[in-house]
């Protein structure tokens, strides 16, 4: 099963930006940013939650309306089963995406959904920690730069440690099944 997700991962090809995803090198690492409350956050899990993370934009109109959606669903799903997951947003669009204007939306696909901003110092941190490169394409008629960016979604534990890569082109289901099958060995290893 881990196989399966990052050889899906390594062949997503999204806007161009796989082509710099080197898969033999470390993915993840320390990051220090602040969620939509202003609250500071980093990549441990101050609930001990596993967590999902995506690099992407609250009104982006692209691979977000796929990929967020699907964290949500996977992390009710699991938490029913007693494998808490906390999806997370890290923004790639800082000046749109504020704290104030990241509660509502976030709110709106699950109500533990968290979006992190920061500096841009600290978000390119981010970003270089998990090879996500961002690339503005365009300006909408409506004034919203449209960006290309990273597309998978980064499965961590409690401590922020990378447990495998997930293509949001996965139908909910097999999402579910690929981290359950890292969550339930991990409780196994706990009790």
């Amino acid at each position: 099963m881990r196989i399966f997700a990052l050889a899906c991962a390594a062949a997503l090809l999204w806007g161009g930006v796989a082509s710099a995803f080197d898969p033999t090198a470390a993915i993840g690492g320390p990051y220090k940013l602040k969620n939509q409350f202003g609250e500071r956050r980093t990549e441990v899990s101050p609930d001990g939650h596993a967590q999902l993370v995506f690099f992407g934009y609250v009104n982006c109109p692209d691979i977000c309306t796929a990929a967020m959606p699907l964290m949500a669903d996977i992390a009710d799903d699991l938490g029913e089963e007693g494998l808490p997951v906390t999806p997370i947003m890290i923004t790639v669009d800082p000046e749109v995406d504020t704290p104030d204007s990241m509660i509502e939306p976030l709110a709106k696909l699950h109500k533990d959904f968290i979006g992190l901003t920061g500096s841009k110092r600290a978000l390119k941190k981010s970003y270089d920690a998990f090879q996500v490169e961002i690339t503005p394409l365009f300006t909408d008629p409506a004034g919203q730069t449209i960006f290309a960016h990273g597309s998978f979604l980064y499965l961590l534990d409690a401590d922020g440690n990378l447990l495998t890569l997930i293509p949001p082109i996965l139908d909910a289901d097999s999402a579910i099944d690929i981290v359950r099958g890292y969550l339930d060995g991990s409780k196994e290893q706990q009790s």
